[in-house]
């Protein structure tokens, strides 16, 4: 089966481009965010290709006013993974690991025309793998990068010039759970807890960036920590694998952080971000969960809409457990000035997590 991504130098394997090696939950995705200087307005946009499920699916999604408008679509992949179109939302590189652009043509009252300008080259984060009993849960890569934002968003005919902004883009690829869920459980490959966190923040000269993935009791398996100043090159920066999120406290009846301050080790003394929310966004608006989830099959092509008011939704539901929290940001080091800033910190907490005392 020749595709397109044939006639470039990116093979892996002695098979074409459009096999992915033999896991069913092989995924390639891309991620972007932006937000205003100051939190309250933010979009999302997530486009997915699963070449052993032969789907391609692709989201955005905005908030203005306390609610969250989400644009849909799926088709089936046709086994060409070098086509970033689904419906009406495409993705261009316009210069690889610096700039990329989003378009999404007017449908269902949304649109936009989004740039993505990297401030410095990606970091890529360690590799992620976990097994569950006999099964491989994750494999997977990612890059990541902070970005400055130009361009517009349109919704029901408002549309908005995005001036200013910043936000972050990610690429991840590799084994995750994706699609339908297998019909048989394995025994002994339960999922007894998962923990995550991930705070990519942009500061007037720098960012920063932390994720952690824990187990039940709290025990880190994946994690760092980078600060990184603009134009900074490949492994540039500030690399730390001791940093931790402390003085959390969770919104009462909710798996959510109010606060977080993030300690950093330095070679001079410790750097500290504290994180304070103002908007929350569902991450179910761009296919993680829901009816329109990621790699999940809707037919040759389906595009939809869904409006979610954020003011009458129940943050404790399962459904909404994962969540960007778009949150102002202090950043403070031995030796140097405060700084302030704004960036995500995306939140997910399935199951028991001892440390938070969440059965």
């Amino acid at each position: 089966m020749l595709t397109k991504g044939d006639d470039y130098p990116i093979h892996q394997t002695p098979e074409p481009i459009a096999y992915a090696g033999s896991d069913r939950n092989f995924y390639d995705r891309y991620f972007f965010n932006g937000y205003s200087p100051d939190g309250r307005d933010f979009f999302a946009v997530a486009f997915g290709v699963y070449p052993a499920l032969n789907v391609a699916d692709a989201h955005l999604s905005v908030i203005r006013g306390g609610k969250q408008y989400c644009l849909h679509a799926s088709r089936v992949l046709g086994m060409e993974r070098m086509d970033l179109t689904v419906g009406p939302i495409r993705i261009e590189i316009l210069e690889p690991l610096q700039k990329l652009r989003v378009v999404v043509e007017g449908a269902e009252g949304l649109a936009a025309d989004l740039v993505f300008e990297g401030r410095a080259f990606p970091i890529e984060e360690p590799r992620f793998v976990k097994r569950l009993g006999p099964r491989l849960f994750m494999d997977y890569t990612r890059l990541t990068q902070n970005v400055r934002v130009s361009g517009w968003l349109e919704v029901d005919g408002e549309r908005r010039e995005v001036a200013g902004w910043t936000g972050s883009r990610d690429r991840s690829w590799g084994i995750r759970p994706v699609g339908a869920p297998d019909p048989q459980p394995t025994p002994g490959a339960g999922l007894t807890g998962f923990f995550w966190q991930w705070t990519p923040v942009n500061f007037q000269d720098r960012s920063v960036f932390f994720h952690v993935n824990a187990d039940p009791d709290g025990q880190a398996w994946n994690t760092r920590a980078v600060i990184l100043p603009d134009g900074a090159g490949e492994g540039g920066g500030w690399h730390a694998e001791a940093a931790r999120m402390e003085d959390v406290e969770l919104i009462p009846g909710t798996r959510h952080a109010r606060s977080g301050t993030l300690k950093i080790p330095l070679a001079q003394g410790e750097a500290t971000v504290k994180l304070e929310p103002v908007t929350t966004f569902l991450m179910r608006g761009i296919g993680y969960g829901g009816d329109w989830r990621h790699g999940a099959l809707k037919g040759d092509l389906a595009v939809a809409r869904e409006d979610i008011d954020l003011a009458s939704v129940d943050m404790g539901a399962m459904e909404n457990f994962h969540i960007q929290a778009i949150s102002r940001a202090t950043f403070e080091a031995p030796g140097e000035a405060p700084q302030e800033g704004v960036g995500v910190f995306e939140q997910l907490i399935l199951g028991p997590y001892r440390p938070y005392a969440l059965g």
